[in-house]
């Protein structure tokens, strides 16, 4: 039974599904072999990702393989209630209604749990986490799972560590297919759209400060310079603050940056980055936003302890009223950004995450009796694969080492 908003809406979700799937190709392409292979064939599939057109192009590819599938969003704000319709109008289940609630949120995941499936596809580790905690006893039937996020592969590497992971886990984000160019070019493009429509503002001439530069924060930065923007990074890692110094930023700690800002993007998988001794020193009119999976890195209570007043500025952009008189803005109640307030990475970009989300569950289907419980690394040839099948879809050629040449480097 779907939990969604209306499936009137899902003409308008068609046609959204049926944009993103003319630009990914290579998505297009192992469409197609999973509708000839069925490697899901007999499958249960649970999938939480951020429900909009692209993760709904994704649900329908792992159906062509066989899969039967059970979906959910990793997010209440980037549920798009029409996209969640035309699933369900196609005959997927569906639980993910746009702004639920804390508890209906949950709700939904463990719905989708419920069903006992065999493959999960996570985004943060919802699913894992509730089914370990939740439905312990499902957890026997599942052959693995696929993560997206860095957020998620942390929890999975906590786990692991304490000899909790139930079961196999993909660490899809730290495929080079998809950190390269999903967390760089997708974050850097889809966090500047999204602030942008959402605060009709300028950026160029603004100083933007990007917390972290991992390669989400590289992507914000790159982004941000190109639209004229005069960037400070924050960092805790030396080696990465020494890269944004030689990329040509400023670097200093948030204590200092704090007072300069008046764009603030957080991208770090960690908690509390933009927090209670940075908010009085801001000025006043400071834009507040959060590009990490959790809504954990703008500290959300302490700022509301601090206000006197809030109210909505403008659709996703909440005022906070400081004592002193200071409006504080932020954008999409502090949740991930480029989704909360926007339409997440352009389609080329999720061509390839999602591809590789689709060859790694395979990967899983065909080596189940080979899996232990424990974090794993995307195949090197499921890499290699979307590569290839990415630039064939450009129609870019590349050389081919000569035999003597791989005898010389030991191939």
């Amino acid at each position: 039974m779907n939990e969604i908003k209306d499936i009137a809406l899902a003409p308008s979700g068609e046609l959204k599904i049926n944009w993103v799937r003319r630009n990914m190709p290579v998505l297009r392409g192992i469409e197609a072999d999973f509708a000839r292979e069925k490697p899901f064939a007999g499958m249960k599939i649970a999938l939480s990702v951020h429900l909009e057109a692209k993760t709904a192009y994704l649900c329908r590819v792992l159906a062509a393989g066989g899969a039967e599938m059970y979906v959910t969003g990793s997010n209440p704000l980037s549920t798009q209630d029409d996209v969640a319709a035309a699933l369900a109008a196609g005959g997927i289940e569906v639980h993910a209604v746009y702004g639920a609630s804390e508890e209906e949120y949950f709700g939904h995941i463990k719905n989708v749990l419920r069903h006992g499936p065999n493959l999960i596809i996570d985004d943060g580790g919802a699913l894992l986490e509730t089914m370990r905690t939740d439905f312990p006893e499902l957890c026997r039937d599942v052959i693995g799972g696929c993560e997206e996020t860095t957020s998620g592969i942390h929890r999975i590497r906590k786990l692991h560590h304490a000899g909790l992971l139930p079961f196999t886990m993909v660490e899809v984000n730290d495929a080079d297919c998809k950190h390269l160019f999903d967390n760089r070019y997708g974050t850097g493009q889809s966090v500047w759209d999204a602030i942008m429509r959402t605060t009709n503002l300028v950026v160029a001439g603004k100083y933007v400060v990007v917390n972290g530069y991992g390669w989400c924060g590289k992507g914000v930065a790159m982004r941000a310079n190109g639209l004229g923007a005069k960037v400070i990074v924050t960092e805790t890692d030396p080696v990465r603050a020494i890269e944004a110094v030689m990329d040509g930023y400023e670097v200093m700690p948030m204590r200092e940056a704090a007072k300069i800002g008046e764009i603030f993007c957080s991208v770090t998988g960690c908690r509390d980055v933009i927090g209670a001794e940075h908010f009085p020193l801001m000025r006043d009119g400071a834009i507040l936003s959060n590009a990490g999976h959790f809504n954990v890195e703008i500290d959300m209570d302490a700022l509301n302890a601090m206000a006197v007043r809030k109210y909505e500025a403008r659709h996703n952009i909440t005022a906070y009223v400081m004592p002193d008189g200071r409006e504080l803005f932020v954008l999409g109640e502090g949740r991930l950004v480029n989704l909360a307030c926007g339409d997440g990475h352009p389609a080329e970009i999720m061509d390839m995450s999602f591809a590789i989300q689709a060859l790694s569950a395979e990967y899983l289907a065909k080596h189940r009796d080979s899996l232990s419980c424990e974090p794993m690394r995307v195949p090197r040839e499921i890499d290699d694969a979307v590569a290839r099948r990415k630039l064939k879809s450009l129609g870019v050629e590349i050389d081919t080492l000569s035999t003597d040449q791989r005898d010389y480097l030991g191939i």
